[in-house]
């Protein structure tokens, strides 16, 4: 019964289409923008729209993370998923950065000093910087060009992006703040789920 549910799981993955997944993403981040514009998300409703793309941009982190836990423990296949994943992740730290770069701080010498001075947007840049060359090169060209050997090294540089994002976070949050711990907790296990331990072979 249990491999039955699987293979249903994985068949019917197969044959979902993946462009919705990026209208939604699209339409979810222009409907959070128009909330944002049009008062619906309270007082401070820049701050707010901030955080709610940095928190969608973690979320996207962990499902991405996910993917081979899943199928190695509960072989679950969602692999042709992960670069629809890992560009939504980068479409919603960019846009993370631009609602705090061009609508809260609004100054480039601003910009560039709070990323000097202040170290927790030192490491949220330092997260998007390495998410740059994983949005620019996924892509089927890219993969043909480097090799697969050397594009999977490439993108192993999600694993320290997402720590990174993930400490931004809870160096972001004012005091003790159980979310923030939360997902840097997820990230840590999904990324603890994917180290292979040798095995030892008992001696006949």
């Amino acid at each position: 019964m249990h491999d039955y549910l699987i293979q249903s799981v994985n068949s019917a993955a197969r044959r979902v289409p993946i462009w919705p997944f990026y209208l939604a993403g699209a339409g979810w981040a222009a409907w959070l923008f128009y909330l944002a514009a049009t008062g619906g998300l309270g007082v401070e409703p820049i701050e707010a729209l901030e955080h709610r793309y940095g928190k969608l941009a973690l979320q996207f982190f962990i499902a991405v993370l996910a993917i081979t836990p899943l199928r190695r423990f509960l072989g679950l296949n969602f692999l042709r998923f992960r670069r629809m994943l890992g560009l939504m992740t980068f479409f919603f730290v960019l846009a993370h950065l631009l609602v705090w770069a061009l609508l809260d701080v609004q100054s480039v010498a601003r910009v560039w000093a709070d990323i000097v001075k202040r170290p927790y947007i030192t490491v949220g840049m330092s997260a998007f910087v390495l998410l740059l060359p994983l949005a620019v090169t996924s892509n089927n060209l890219s993969l043909r060009r480097l090799g697969a050997a050397a594009w999977r090294r490439l993108h192993r540089l999600t694993y320290p992006a997402a720590v990174l994002g993930a400490v931004h976070y809870i160096w972001l949050a004012k005091g003790f703040q159980l979310e923030p711990i939360l997902y840097t907790t997820a990230i840590l296990v999904l990324l603890a789920l994917r180290i292979r331990f040798p095995v030892q072979r008992v001696a006949a």
